[in-house]
């Protein structure tokens, strides 16, 4: 994840007291900074150790969190680091409290690689976009298929959406839902897919290559397009609009508005799904 506040609004952040006692337990004396926090309950905080440790990544999710699990991301990561450059693993666990994950930063030349999302990086936002579009190709090309014993796939995914408990849905989710439970378009290039390729899940070494990404906790075989029409819309959101055309390029993609919309209405659907889970928590 970044050295920065990313994810984290200006007013001071709570970090429940069981992470510091998670944190303390892994990094005797580490300061912890608090890094990133999704809507669902995940938390992510930076431990600095000083000159005994170089910083490290603690990733937490309480009981319950609709979020992918630290434990199957951990699988991955030891998996996908054969391949490409990703968090390596230092320790994983679980207990009443919930999940976590923590990692090692991630370092290009001695320097700490940043996510994309830093305030630098959306200052310099077609270089960024181009980046962010290589790296997705780069990952996409690195890993093999037909080894890859973790799966993602359209079916799958629907299935899982499909079997999630039911409650009451607005009119805009039960469109999305209705196209993305729908059949999926034919496959263009099975690809091991990253499962979350957006803007902050993307590192950038310090002048700005692509370097590595992050949460893959839904890593799996899928479709490219998959990823593509996620990355595609994170840059737009993220950084503004018009740069769509410069990560399909840079990935060596044509547009597809076929398998994007789909896609993209399949991952809305998937966090109506998560939404309400938080809601009724």
């Amino acid at each position: 994840m970044s050295s920065a506040f990313v994810g984290i609004s200006p007013t001071p952040v709570e970090v429940p007291p069981v992470v510091y006692a998670l944190a303390s337990r892994l990094r005797s004396g580490a300061t912890v900074v608090p890094v990133w926090r999704n809507d669902y309950g995940g938390l992510t905080v930076r431990l600095e150790s000083g000159c005994a440790h170089r910083s490290s990544y603690l990733k937490w999710v309480p009981d319950g969190a609709p979020c992918p699990d630290p434990l199957a991301e951990a699988d991955r990561l030891v998996w996908a680091a054969s391949f490409i450059p990703v968090p390596r693993v230092l320790d994983v666990g679980r207990d009443r409290h919930g999940s976590w994950l923590l990692t090692a930063a991630v370092e290009v030349g001695g320097a700490p690689a940043t996510s994309a999302i830093e305030p630098r990086w959306r200052a310099l936002a077609a270089r960024s976009a181009i980046a962010v579009g290589v790296g997705l190709r780069r990952f996409h090309d690195a890993l093999p298929t037909d080894t890859c014993p973790f799966v993602r796939t359209a079916q799958t995914r629907v299935a899982a959406l499909s079997a999630a408990p039911t409650a009451p849905l607005s009119t805009a989710d039960r469109t999305i839902t209705a196209v993305a439970v729908g059949v999926p378009p034919p496959v263009d290039r099975a690809v091991v897919c990253h499962g979350d390729a957006t803007v902050p899940n993307t590192l950038l070494d310090e002048v700005g290559r692509f370097a590595a990404h992050v949460d893959v906790g839904d890593l799996g075989v899928a479709d490219r397009w998959s990823d593509i029409a996620v990355t595609t819309r994170s840059v737009t959101r993220r950084y503004g609009p018009g740069l769509e055309p410069l990560v399909l390029a840079a990935y060596g993609v044509a547009p597809d508005h076929e398998r994007t919309t789909y896609y993209r209405a399949l991952w809305d659907a998937e966090e109506a799904v998560r939404t309400r889970a938080r809601a009724t928590r």
